[in-house]
């Protein structure tokens, strides 16, 4: 008894790519669109407020894009969605700047808190729990 032999498969040759005067195009066709219209994006930072303007999202979204409204009907930081959806930040701006497009969201600039506590009203509050 002899063992099977392999056989030898036959090497396709690679197609040619397509000339200049065939009339197809040399790139193949961009399945999405990585900024808007204008080929802009949103200013956006991990920081940034997003606020649902809308309480359902519309039949026309995404999965992706309904979800994220579905999250954002209380105001989440960029990273905060980001997080929550599994996604990269390069992938929440893009949906982001299509929904804030659509003025389906909108964009708050985080709250920054410019001088500290007065430390003497700390105190008087602390006091004041304490006689309590």
């Amino acid at each position: 008894m002899t063992p099977p032999q392999r056989q030898r498969r036959d090497l396709v040759p690679e197609p040619t790519p397509p000339q200049e005067g065939d009339g197809k195009p040399g790139n193949p066709e961009r399945m999405y669109v990585v900024a808007g219209p204008d080929g802009e994006r949103a200013e956006l930072d991990l920081v940034t407020l997003i606020v649902a303007r809308a309480t359902d999202p519309p039949p026309s979204a995404s999965p992706e894009q309904a979800a994220l409204l579905r999250l954002c009907a209380a105001p989440l930081s960029v990273a905060e969605l980001s997080a929550y959806l599994h996604l990269p930040f390069s992938a929440m701006g893009v949906l982001l700047t299509e929904l804030l497009t659509a003025e389906l969201v909108q964009a708050r600039a985080p709250i920054v808190r410019k001088a500290r506590s007065d430390r003497s009203l700390l105190e008087a509050v602390m006091n004041g729990l304490q006689r309590l």
